[in-house]
């Protein structure tokens, strides 16, 4: 059961904040029309029809986010936090309960699961996916499903996969069958071996996906699919592969697939409508559209709520949106937003919603909810782009970076690898400073896989493609990933009330127990093995 949330207008108030900016009526379509008609449905049907519920409605966007570097903490003189987000932020085992706490996360990926291998069981009694095209559709978006669950659970609660240490690393469980209870079996695979059984479904769905979805940017369409194999195998150290399913993603005109940031700076530049826009179904960029529980909207919009950490203007201004970057003084087609005030400091780009689910109208209670992007086009791009840096196929990888940044920024600057290595070498380390607490655009890179001395070519192409996908994936959560996958060393820190840096809380180490997620009470209490802490 979700938690209801009284919404109370005094959340909301911000300076600088019009009434017009809370109205959520244009909004409620996209809840309305995500789940498929499930009325007089053929055998086959009921089965694609169960398949809509194999999509997560609960996120990681949050505690991926405030894990991150992409928050600073202003103090407990801001009173805008409660007890979860401080567990979140500080790195702790989250005990609190909430709509977008490991906890809930971890169960509606496992209902997910579920929910996939009781479609595979249903096409397996009904004679095998190859009876009929419809089944062999639905076979394959079973099993991406099935793979995606697993894939975000291991790469939450478990450490980054890596050649090293991964055939002993704790991962997750992973259900293959509709009858599978954690209860029964509650031994934790090792991450190798949750990578290897996400890699066989991913290669027995990909020949199979289905294209006559009534709403494909809400299944795993072909692009979706391709997007999804990109980034894991990317995070599986299969460059090859990698390339090979974003180029099959992207076409022969990636610049065409890419989110239109021109046309963003045309728009009535008001919050509803930029974040309305962002997640259009009908955009090319937008892979894979999901639903959630989620409060990401509210607090990444122009409101107060929770705003005790936040993504302020000393990191936009020093490590990614509005710092000093490779492009030099070109704008970005859309600018930062920022709203500064007492206990308010925050400098982000519009991107996800914020809708409101009314469980009683008349009460004023129901479900914060968002739409995002699991995947996009701009994504598929810079994993590329990772990919070609990490096989040593410089100039290529230049050109996806080019492509990449000429469509957010306004520039014609074409990049070469000669260009990124001079630029990011003359540029100081993160906490080089003698309190070790300033920021600039890189961070020392420590992954289990070879990347040569710092300051090489490699290692400079890296902090671009790193550097552009933080700005590119900001306020998703997806930056946790990259700092677990290139052991990144983060720190935790106060901001003071000038906007600077005042003192150094925490460090997380490249090695530091705390980067895997602890699994939640519940399912340690069902026998589930808890990560070492």
């Amino acid at each position: 059961m979700k938690t209801i949330y009284r919404l109370l207008p005094q959340v909301l108030v911000c300076c600088c904040i019009t009434a017009t900016l809370l109205t959520l009526t244009s909004c409620d379509s996209y809840l309305d029309e995500l789940p498929d008609n499930r009325t007089e449905l053929t055998s086959e049907k009921k089965i694609q029809s169960l398949l809509t519920s194999a999509y997560l409605t609960n996120d990681p966007l949050f505690v991926g986010e405030f894990m991150s570097d992409n928050v600073d903490s202003y103090g407990t003189s801001n009173p805008n936090s409660n007890r979860f987000v401080d567990q979140v932020y500080n790195w702790e085992d989250v005990t609190e309960s909430d709509n977008q706490s490991p906890q809930l996360f971890w169960e509606d990926c496992y209902i997910r699961i579920a929910t996939a291998n009781k479609a595979l069981d249903a096409i397996r009694e009904m004679g095998g996916y190859q009876t009929s095209q419809q089944l062999s559709e639905a076979w394959s978006e079973a099993l991406l499903c099935r793979a995606y669950a697993h894939f975000m659970l291991v790469n939450l609660f478990g450490q980054a996969y890596n050649k090293q240490t991964s055939q002993q690393d704790l991962g997750v469980v992973y259900m293959t069958k509709s009858a599978d209870n954690l209860t029964d079996n509650p031994q934790r695979w090792t991450v190798a071996e949750v990578y290897e059984q996400i890699d066989k479904d991913i290669q027995e769905a990909l020949p199979l996906v289905g294209t006559n979805y009534a709403v494909p940017k809400y299944h795993f369409n072909q692009k979706a699919a391709y997007a999804f194999a990109a980034r894991f195998y990317l995070y599986y150290e299969q460059w090859d592969k990698a390339i090979d399913y974003a180029t099959r993603c992207l076409g022969s005109e990636p610049s065409g697939m890419l989110r239109d940031w021109a046309y963003m700076a045309t728009m009535t530049q008001e919050y509803a409508a930029i974040t309305q826009h962002y997640i259009d179904a009908s955009l090319n960029a937008n892979l894979l559209l999901l639903t959630s529980y989620s409060y990401m909207g509210l607090v990444f919009g122009p409101y107060r709520y929770l705003s005790r950490y936040s993504h302020g203007k000393y990191l936009a201004t020093h490590e990614d949106g509005e710092a000093v970057n490779i492009w030099g003084g070109a704008p970005l087609y859309q600018e930062m937003s920022t709203y500064s005030a007492t206990n308010l400091d925050k400098t982000i780009f519009w991107k996800l919603p914020y809708l409101f689910e009314y469980y009683d109208a008349v009460a004023g209670t129901g479900w914060y909810r968002t739409v995002y992007p699991a995947f996009t086009a701009d994504e598929a791009l810079l994993n590329r782009a990772e990919a070609y840096t990490l096989l040593g196929q410089y100039d290529k990888a230049a050109a996806d970076l080019t492509t990449w940044m000429q469509n957010f920024v306004q520039t014609t600057m074409v990049l070469t690898p000669d260009q990124i290595v001079e630029f990011y070498n003359s540029a100081d380390y993160s906490y080089s400073d003698e309190r070790g607490i300033e920021s600039t655009i890189k961070k020392h890179l420590h992954p289990k896989f070879d990347i040569g001395q710092e300051g090489d070519m490699k290692e400079a192409m890296l902090q671009c493609v790193l550097g552009f996908r933080r700005i590119e994936t900001l306020q998703t959560g997806m930056r946790w990933y990259d700092v677990k996958r290139y052991g990144i060393e983060i720190i935790r820190r106060v901001i003071d009330e000038k906007g600077v840096p005042e003192t150094v809380t925490d460090v997380l180490k490249q090695d530091d127990p705390r980067r895997a997620v602890q699994i939640p009470l519940r399912a340690r209490a069902a026998g589930v093995e808890p990560n070492p802490r």
